[in-house]
């Protein structure tokens, strides 16, 4: 195993450290592992919550600022944070007006929410919840009841970070974020595994010719295994299946994502043959990110995700946002 570390066991917190020294505008807490705004969004708004495993950067942490969400919680790799954790994190941004929880579809991350919400609302805190299903690869994997949470918390936390933002309250926030997770699908591959550091060795072995189709952001296996493909049939394999879940005719948000050593001309390229599928199907890109959002830590590959767009969303969208890990328009 090769990686810029030094302890396995402290790779989480040392990291923080680093972005504590890296991001003046984002507040640290080491002893729970939660990143939140050095300078809180106004009273009287709805403040937005979530996290999970580390291993995904920028998500949760690179996301925390302006136009996103207010707090992040950083558990170990691949390990759900605990929920005294995440209820620290649900107090540290509350604004009088209620939380959201955004929560990616993991037992281990349903179950602590869960618990970090009750326990929350015992402290007099309103909390909404939206678990992000939006995996097509699989209706069960291992580490999931339904379908898999992907790509599409990238998007999700960009929207409705706007609305909260804005001034929406939480249930109309809570009902917008619904909606985004109901129209919105992705799809994953992998040419290679990833490394976790406390393992020391790839999650799984893949030869030099073969790729896995469908896997999840942790490394789990998806669909099939099969030869490696040119660029066009791993498109093709990908939007196939989003496109044959939901009726995306019309306008969309589309997001070609690495899944963390794939550079970004193919990552382009990727971009390209999607595009080109998506035109054919009738689907009009409206906007699109193209680069590395949610990762698996050293696994090259890609993953797709199409989310269904009307005016209202495009105009969330296009929202200024200042985070370490998106920003534009301020």
């Amino acid at each position: 195993m090769k990686k810029l570390i030094n302890a396995p066991e402290d790779v989480l917190v040392e990291s923080l450290k680093g972005v504590a020294l890296a991001h003046p505008e984002l507040a640290v807490d080491l002893a729970t592992s939660v990143i939140t705004r050095a300078t809180p969004k106004d009273q009287g708004k709805v403040a937005i919550v979530s996290g999970g495993g580390s291993g995904h950067e920028p998500l949760h942490g690179g996301y925390v600022g302006t136009g996103m969400l207010d707090a992040a919680v950083a558990g170990e790799v691949f390990t759900s944070p605990t929920p005294d954790r995440v209820q620290a994190a649900t107090k540290a941004v509350d604004r009088g007006a209620g939380v959201l929880h955004i929560v990616k579809n993991y037992t281990g991350d349903v179950l602590n929410f869960e618990m970090a919400a009750e326990l929350a609302e015992m402290d007099g805190i309103e909390v909404g919840t939206v678990v992000v299903d939006d995996d097509v690869a699989v209706q069960d994997s291992l580490y999931t009841a339904g379908r898999r949470g992907v790509g599409l918390t990238v998007l999700l936390e960009k929207i409705v970070g706007a609305a909260a933002e804005e001034g929406q309250d939480l249930a109309a926030v809570v009902a917008l974020a619904q909606r985004v997770n109901g129209q919105g699908r992705s799809m994953g591959m992998a040419l290679t595994s990833c490394t976790v550091p406390a393992a020391g060795k790839p999650t799984f072995d893949l030869p030099d010719d073969q790729m896995e189709i469908g896997i999840g952001i942790h490394g789990e296996p998806g669909r099939h295994r099969e030869p490696l493909a040119p660029a066009s049939d791993i498109a093709r394999q990908l939007v196939e299946p989003i496109l044959a879940d939901l009726d995306f005719a019309g306008d969309a948000i589309v997001m070609v994502n690495g899944m963390g050593a794939t550079p970004q001309i193919e990552l382009y390229l990727m971009y390209a043959e999607v595009a080109a599928l998506l035109e054919k199907a009738g689907v009009r890109i409206a906007r699109n990110l193209v680069g590395n959002y949610i990762t698996s830590l050293d696994m090259a590959g890609c993953s797709v995700t199409v989310l269904k767009a009307d005016d209202e969303l495009l105009r969330l969208w296009d929202a200024p946002v200042v985070t370490p890990g998106l920003r534009w328009g301020a």
